[in-house]
C-alpha cells in the first residue's frame, strides 16, 4: 500500500518529525517492482533502519522502506561458513544469530544500529572489525534499468565508513541481500584497550565470541545513548585520517592526544578526544546537544529540529578546526 504524507518520525532513529510525500514498504523484489512502477519519476529514498541519516526538512519524493528479510547458509568451505542475508534484516540480531550459531567475524559490531543492507554501504565498523573484512558479495536491483547485478568486494570499492553506494552510486541501486563470509574457526580480536578491560574486570583469559559480543554491547551501551530513548545516530562523525606533520604539530601541544597509525605517513584521530577538548562534550542547547558520554555522538532529546542539529555539527567542525586545524567530516547523511 502506498501512504501519502506520512511523518517519518518513527522511521529514523534521531525522532526528527518531517514528512514525506509518499511511503511504502516492501518485503520482496516483487513488492519493489510494483512500487517502482508507482513512482512517476519521483525521487526515491530508500529507508533500512533509519540509523545514519538526518532528516533537516520534508522530503518531496518518495520514501520505500526495506524489509527484506532472510538469512541462508549458502556454502560452507574449509574453515568458512557463507550467509547470505536479506537487506532488512536487523543488523545486531542477524549478530546474535550469528554468534548462537557460533559463526565468527561480526561480534566487535554487536549492538551497532541499522539494517544488514546499510552495512556494506557504509562500511560499518568497530573495535578493529570492518563490514569489508567479511563481505563476500551483495545482491541490488538498479533503479533505472530494473535490473539486477551482484557487486564484488572489490566493485563495491570500500573505504573508511564508505563505498561506491555513497558517492559513484549513490540513489542508483537498492541493496537486497548481502553475504557473508564467516569462521568456523574462531579468531578472536580483544586488540582495543576497552575490550581488554572489560575482560580483565570479569576474569576471562581465553574469551569466546559471545565474550567478545557482551563485551563490546556492556561498552556500548555505557557509551551510547538508545535511540528509543534519546534521539540520536550513533557516531555523528568520521575519525579524521591526518598526515604525520599535522599529527606532530597537534602532540607540541597536546602530547595524550589518542591516534592509531594506518601507514607510516597516516594516522586516525579520535574524534570524540578533538569534540571534547573544544569543549563540546555533554553540551546541551534547548532540547539538544552533544551526548554526555560521547563526544561523538548528538542527540534530539526532545522534539528538536533537524536544520538546528545540522547547525551544531557546523559549529562544532568549525571550532575543531580553529583549535586543532583538522577538519571533521559528517559520518551521516544529511537530507
Amino acid at each position: 500500500m502506498i501512504l501519502k504524507n506520512v511523518d517519518l518520525k518513527k522511521y529514523n532513529t534521531f525522532g526528527v518529525s518531517v514528512n514525506s510525500d509518499r511511503f511504502a514498504t516492501f518485503s520482496s523484489l516483487d513488492e519493489l517492482e510494483q512500487i517502482l512502477a508507482k513512482r512517476n519519476k519521483s525521487k526515491i529514498l530508500v529507508l533500512g533502519g533509519g540509523s545514519n541519516i538526518l532528516f533537516t526538512k520534508d522530503f518531496k519524493g518518495f520514501v520505500i522502506k526495506n524489509e527484506i528479510k532472510g538469512f541462508e547458509i549458502t556454502n560452507r568451505k574449509n574453515n568458512n561458513v557463507y550467509v547470505k542475508v536479506g537487506a532488512g534484516e536487523i543488523w545486531h540480531e542477524f549478530v546474535m544469530k550469528c554468534i548462537d550459531l557460533g559463526f565468527a567475524g561480526v561480534e566487535n559490531l554487536s549492538l551497532i544500529p541499522g539494517s544488514v543492507g546499510a552495512s556494506p554501504m557504509q562500511n560499518i565498523g568497530a573495535y578493529g572489525v570492518e563490514v569489508k573484512d567479511l563481505f563476500l558479495e551483495l545482491e541490488a536491483y538498479n533503479i533505472e534499468s530494473r535490473k539486477l547485478k551482484i557487486f564484488s568486494k572489490e566493485e563495491c570499492e570500500f573505504g573508511y565508513r564508505d563505498s561506491i553506494f555513497k558517492n559513484k552510486l549513490k540513489d542508483k541501486y537498492i541493496i537486497l541481500s548481502v553475504t557473508y563470509k564467516l569462521d568456523l574457526k574462531h579468531k578472536i580480536n580483544s586488540s582495543y584497550g576497552a575490550i581488554q578491560d572489560e575482560l580483565k574486570k570479569n576474569g576471562i583469559i581465553n574469551p569466546t565470541i559471545k565474550d567478545i559480543s557482551d563485551a563490546v554491547i556492556k561498552i556500548r551501551s555505557h557509551k551510547l545513548p538508545n535511540p528509543k530513548k534519546i534521539g540520536n545516530a550513533g557516531s555523528f562523525f568520521k575519525n579524521p585520517i591526518v598526515d604525520k606533520k599535522i599529527l606532530y604539530d597537534i602532540e607540541k601541544k597536546y602530547n595524550k592526544i589518542p591516534n592509531y597509525p594506518i601507514s607510516e605517513k597516516k594516522f586516525k584521530l579520535a574524534a570524540g578526544w578533538l569534540i571534547e577538548q573544544a569543549g563540546w562534550k555533554g553540551k546541551k542547547i534547548e532540547n539538544y546537544g552533544v551526548h554526555k558520554n560521547q563526544a561523538l555522538v548528538l542527540v534530539n532529546y526532545s522534539d528538536a529540529k533537524g536544520i538546528d542539529i545540522l547547525k551544531l555539527s557546523n559549529q562544532i567542525i568549525n571550532d575543531v578546526k580553529e583549535k586543532f586545524g583538522v577538519i571533521l567530516e559528517r559520518e551521516v547523511n544529511i537530507l
